[in-house]
């Protein structure tokens, strides 16, 4: 066994990704303070071929060198649109015919692995800020609240982290259930 070289993975070129089909999913995210973890999300979007960003908030903005750094040209394949307000984002969202899921432990929240992905449906998923989680108002303004199972003393995981498992999780369900 040997790890494979770049040229042997058999990625598409940009201009392949860009007219490629998405997956029916768009991430949000709900004043991300840090731009590493902004980026982290944009190189996971492509990896995942989601439809879009939304960047809400003081969530920060390409062009950005600590954005860049991490998501390593991942800014120049995925759509982004900055948003002022979270929940205006997510009402206009609804009436295109999305379901809005919040990512955060809340009560009546439906753990990630129970989630059934309804077939034809869009989703977009809100992640929240780092200290704070997902605003009030926009679990209110939410469909439904997915939560990660977690089994061990801390109470949360990096954002970069929940965006990545449940990405992975809808993309298994959407792709291969």
């Amino acid at each position: 066994m040997r790890k494979l070289k770049n040229d042997e993975l058999d990625r598409l070129t940009l201009e392949e990704f860009k007219t490629t089909e998405k997956l029916p999913l768009v991430l949000i995210l709900d004043n991300v303070r840090s731009m590493n973890n902004v980026g982290s999300a944009f190189r996971t979007s492509d990896a995942f071929a989601i439809e879009k960003v939304y960047l809400c908030g003081i969530t920060a903005q390409p062009p950005h060198r600590e954005i860049n750094k991490t998501a390593l040209g991942a800014t120049e394949s995925v759509d982004w649109e900055h948003a002022e307000n979270t929940t205006t984002l997510c009402k206009n969202l609804q009436q295109k015919g999305y379901k809005v899921l919040a990512v955060e432990q809340a009560d009546n929240s439906t753990s990630l692995e129970n989630f059934k992905i309804e077939k034809d449906q869009k989703y977009a998923l809100v992640f929240g800020n780092e200290v704070f989680g997902v605003e009030d108002e926009v679990i209110e303004a939410a469909d439904a609240c997915l939560e990660i199972p977690q089994f061990g003393t801390k109470h949360s995981l990096n954002i970069s982290v929940s965006i990545g498992v449940v990405l992975w999780d809808l993309t298994s369900k959407i792709k291969f259930g």
